[in-house]
Order: C-alpha cells, then sequence, then structure tokens
C-alpha cells in the first residue's frame, strides 16, 4: 500500500488558527551522498539535497533523471545502498517506510495511491489514522480541506475510481493533509491534469506553503515550479547538479538550457 498519509489565515494545524512560515537556516530533511541500487541497476549516484523548513522545494529534471527513486529512497520505499538520510536531525536511512510515515512525513505518489472502490469518504477515514469512523475526524481541518478542494466534499460519497484525473489528484492530497504533517512530499502533483485544474492545483499549494509546512515536490510543469518553488534542486544521471533559488533559476535562460533543455 502506498503511503499518501498540510493556508491562508486560520488554516488548521496542530490546534486550528494562525499559521506562519518557519525561517530556518537548517533543512528539514537533508540527503548526503545518497546511492540507491534496484536490482543491477544504479540509479543514483550520490544525491545531495536539503530541503529548507517551512519552505516549497521544486525537484527538477529530464525524464529518468532520478527524481521518483530520490522520493522513494527518501520513504523507504527503496533502501538507499549508501548515503544518509537525516530527518530533523535525525538519521532515517534505515528505518522502513511505516516508521517513516509516523514521522509525520506524507508522501502522495505518482500514481497517487488512492483505493478506486471506496469511496472518498472512506479513503479520507483510513488516511486519519486518529479516527475509527467520520464522527472522530477533525471537523475544522475536513472544512478547511474542502476549501482547498470543493471536488472532495462534493463528491464525498462517491467511489474514487469514478473521479476525473484532476479530482482523483485533489483526493490524494487532501489524504496526506486529513492530518497535520511536518513534511509533505508529491510527486507530479500537476500531472495530466487541464490548465484550469493545474491553476486550482496552484492555488491550494500556495495557501498550503502559507501554512509553514516543508514541501517536497518532484513536478514537469515549469509555471507550476515558477509560481510555487522557494528554493529548487535540478537531478541529472542520479546526481543533483544544480541546487539555489527557484526564483534565480527562473531568471536565467542560459541556465535552464543547460539543466533542463529549454526555457522556463
Amino acid at each position: 500500500m502506498s503511503i499518501a498519509v498540510m493556508t491562508a489565515t486560520g488554516a488548521p494545524q496542530r490546534a486550528v488558527g494562525p499559521a506562519q512560515p518557519v525561517a530556518s537556516a537548517q533543512p528539514l530533511l537533508q540527503l548526503q551522498g545518497v546511492h540507491t541500487h534496484i536490482g543491477a541497476y544504479h540509479i543514483l549516484h550520490g544525491v545531495d539535497l536539503a530541503v529548507p523548513q517551512g519552505e516549497l522545494t521544486m525537484l527538477l529534471g529530464r525524464n529518468g533523471a532520478g527524481k521518483t527513486t530520490t522520493l522513494r529512497t527518501i520513504m523507504g520505499l527503496w533502501q538507499a545502498s549508501q548515503g544518509r538520510i537525516t530527518f530533523a536531525g535525525r538519521d532515517i536511512t534505515r528505518l522502513h517506510t511505516p516508521h517513516i510515515a509516523h514521522l509525520n512525513i506524507a508522501y502522495v505518489p505518482e500514481n497517487m495511491g488512492i483505493f478506486a472502490d471506496l469511496t472518498v469518504k472512506e479513503n479520507m477515514l483510513l488516511a486519519a489514522r486518529q479516527a475509527r469512523n467520520v464522527a472522530q475526524m477533525d471537523t475544522a481541518r475536513l472544512e478547511w480541506i474542502f476549501k482547498l478542494f470543493p471536488a472532495v466534499e462534493k463528491f464525498w460519497n462517491h467511489p474514487a475510481g469514478k473521479l476525473s484525473g484532476g479530482q482523483k489528484q485533489m483526493l490524494a492530497v487532501s489524504r496526506a493533509i486529513v492530518e497535520p504533517r511536518d513534511l509533505l512530499i508529491i510527486d507530479e502533483p500537476s500531472k495530466g491534469l487541464a490548465p484550469v485544474m493545474v491553476n486550482n492545483m496552484i492555488d491550494a499549494f500556495g495557501q498550503l506553503k502559507k501554512s509553514g509546512v516543508t514541501l517536497l515536490l518532484v513536478e514537469q510543469n515549469i509555471h507550476f515550479a515558477k509560481q510555487l518553488g522557494d528554493s529548487v534542486a535540478v537531478m541529472d544521471n542520479g546526481r543533483v547538479v544544480h541546487a539555489g533559488s527557484m526564483a534565480a533559476l527562473a531568471q536565467d535562460e542560459a541556465l535552464q538550457r543547460q539543466l533542463l533543455g529549454l526555457a522556463l
């Protein structure tokens, strides 16, 4: 089972109320010299990545650069064969996925990880680990999620498998934030979405960012990345080949072409 399991003023967190981004020079998540092998294949070749606390970090790169493998290695779905991964100062390199998730890290995989045969409500309840039934779910937090993603409320009693691609993506993110999280990791949240849905997702992630949650996103939609990213890391051939400010990369067309083969 995939782990898919955080606004403007008034967004709920530990207790519902206003939140501000946390400014910190220390990364909340850090990878140092991480290598990953999948069978006979050496996919990651010494990844160094720092995700600053309270910011939204974009992980960019061409197809096959190793972005998804990096996320899956962070979550323990694939084990690092060398190197170190730390979260909030704790070494999580050898932890199993359930233990990593219990550290308040949520992961939305590229395939979204929803249960098609269950209703939207049942999908949300499964992700709300502190609740045994819908009545025990955090009502204020649900109302906040419904404002971010109205389709989740609209199709509350519908089978998740009958939702559109964009609605499924909204449900996947909603499941990830149904409980407060310290780090949200999402693989290509805008993939396959119509432009209007992409804009809705940008608005929602902008609110999530304002709540102070730390986010790490893999993204191919450059408009999405430019609108939301604070910092950026660019991967190529299993390594991070550039790290810095997203705004600085967005203004440097020569560097964009060098790193990504295109101009933003």
